[in-house]
């Protein structure tokens, strides 16, 4: 039988609707809904309907890549770039974390409407050509579509809905992510707060640390509107190889919580297993080895080693300098205590985990790397 055709294909998927970007075959179900969108747009304001064209049109290229045209995957690809170059994204927030991020965003074409708490963190960005400005709702007057990546759930709300929040100038229609690790509870109330403002909020926090987010490599859970995660994977698709869709409003946090969670326990038991082989008299490069060859084998042991001299390029061959501060883990540590006192879940080695880092904090490791719990336990002869 032969191929069907690309107008035949448009008739029998009204559903996306659209023209092929290869040859003009056209579906006019949701060309009338698309239309009144962008009509109402106008209404509202120029930057709506430029974002909303542009969501639509991102849209379309990628169920035709999908399904109707082999060539036009590239095309796509193309066309989605060019376009997103024109159109700025809001980036709040320049730590360890999201000046990389916003570079990579930079790589690929996005300008950007820049704020930090810390005005040195953007002079970078300033010399660069991108545009700073003096608030968060500076930027969401700017920008109808904003990451922010910030320390914690207070950082958050102050960010959002603060006396200079983005949601005192968000425009109707505006995607609005956030990649900060903070409580499910606090992300589905900023989810409301935005929706009263007619604008789209995501959670969408991130793990693989400073290393994955310079190279571009972080993996984004997300959690949201599912119709607005092609959106939201446009831009996270700049900054990660891996951007998964985890369910509604704050389910992308509860996946961040368990992950970081588990990567604390595994730093430990790493860091308590070096600790153990190297007071036993083995090399600890060797244990090191036979560790990751073997089946104690984890992300802690082969690609972040807690002891200096182990491996190059980590915060431990850095006296645990940048990297992911063990404040933060005590911070994560303590929304996942919370979660679990919420569901009545059991985290017997969660709760120890949380104790350590908070014990570390008080004894000097706040600004060190979480994995110079090495060092820490190192010191604690009382263990």
């Amino acid at each position: 039988m032969p191929a069907p055709s690309c107008r035949a294909r448009a008739r029998a998927a009204p559903r996306h609707g659209g023209s092929c970007p290869l040859c003009g075959a056209r579906s006019q179900s949701v060309g009338e809904r698309g239309a009144a969108e962008v009509t109402a747009g106008r209404r509202g304001g120029g930057s709506m309907a430029a974002s909303l064209r542009l969501r639509g049109a991102a849209s379309g290229l990628r169920y035709w890549s999908r399904r109707q045209h082999p060539a036009a995957a590239s095309l796509a690809a193309v066309c989605s770039r060019s376009m997103a170059s024109k159109t700025p994204v809001g980036f709040i927030g320049l730590g360890n974390m999201g000046n990389p991020m916003a570079k990579n965003l930079m790589k690929h074409g996005y300008p950007l409407i820049i704020y930090d708490v810390f005005p040195d963190a953007c002079k970078e960005f300033q010399d660069a050509g991108e545009q700073v400005v003096s608030s968060p709702a500076d930027v969401a007057e700017k920008a109808d579509r904003i990451i922010t990546m910030l320390p914690t759930s207070i950082n958050a709300i102050e960010a959002y809905s603060g006396a200079n929040g983005i949601l005192k100038k968000v425009k109707k229609g505006s995607l609005l992510i956030d990649s900060s690790t903070i409580d499910p509870a606090v992300s589905k109330e900023l989810a409301k707060e935005v929706e009263k403002m007619g604008a789209v909020f995501m959670d969408a926090p991130v793990s693989g640390g400073v290393g994955a987010a310079r190279s571009g490599n972080l993996t984004f859970m997300v959690g949201g509107v599912e119709d607005e995660f092609a959106a939201a994977q446009e831009l996270l698709g700049c900054m990660g190889s891996n951007v998964v869709y985890c369910g509604a409003i704050g389910t992308g946090q509860a996946a961040k919580i368990c992950n970081n969670m588990l990567l604390a326990i595994s730093m430990i038991g790493t860091a308590e297993a070096m600790n153990l082989g190297i007071r036993l008299g083995l090399d600890p490069k060797l244990l090191a080895k036979i560790l990751n060859m073997s089946s104690g084998r984890c992300w802690s042991s082969d690609s972040y080693n807690p002891v200096p001299g182990v491996m190059d390029g980590v915060p431990s061959a850095n006296n645990y300098q940048g990297g992911f501060g063990a404040t933060l883990m005590a911070k994560d540590l303590g929304l996942a205590q919370d979660s679990a006192t919420s569901t009545k879940s059991p985290i017997l080695l969660g709760s120890q985990a949380h104790q350590i880092y908070r014990m570390m904090c008080a004894k000097g490791y706040s600004k060190k790397d979480f994995s110079s719990v090495f060092q820490f336990l190192r010191e604690e002869e009382s263990f």
